[in-house]
C-alpha cells in the first residue's frame, strides 16, 4: 500500500526467464537478426510496411529455422551466424517476391552459401 495516497500498488511480474543463458542467447540472436533486417530493408529502400514483407518474412523464417538448426547440429554454425544467415534467407524470399537484392548487400560467408544451395526455395 502506498503511504501517500493509500492505494495498493501492483508490482509488475519479474522477468524470470531473463537470467537463463539460453534465453539471453536467443534474445541476442533475435536482436541481431532484427537489426540486420532493418538495415537491409533500408538499403533496399523498402518500407517496413511493404505488403510483400509479411510473406517474405514468413518464408525467410521457415528457411532460416531449418538451415540454422542443421548448421548447429553439424557444429558449423553458432550464435554469430544467425543474422547473416537470416539475411540470406530473407534475400532469397524477397527475390521470389520480385525484389532485386544485390549480392553486395549480403554478408559474404561460404558456409551460409553452401547450406542454402542445398535447401529448396
Amino acid at each position: 500500500m502506498n503511504k501517500r495516497d493509500g492505494k495498493e500498488r501492483i508490482t509488475p511480474p519479474q522477468d524470470e526467464w531473463g537470467h537463463d543463458p539460453s534465453v539471453q542467447s536467443m534474445r541476442r540472436v533475435f536482436s541481431l537478426m532484427e537489426e540486420a533486417q532493418h538495415e537491409l530493408l533500408r538499403r533496399l529502400n523498402i518500407s517496413l510496411f511493404d505488403q510483400r514483407l509479411r510473406l517474405s518474412r514468413e518464408q525467410a523464417l521457415e528457411l532460416f529455422e531449418g538451415t540454422w538448426s542443421k548448421g548447429i547440429r553439424r557444429g558449423m554454425m553458432g550464435e554469430k551466424d544467425a543474422a547473416p544467415l537470416y539475411l540470406h534467407c530473407l534475400a532469397r524470399s524477397l527475390r521470389l517476391a520480385g525484389v532485386e537484392v544485390p549480392e553486395e548487400l549480403l554478408p559474404t560467408d561460404d558456409r551460409i552459401t553452401h547450406f542454402l544451395k542445398r535447401e529448396p526455395s
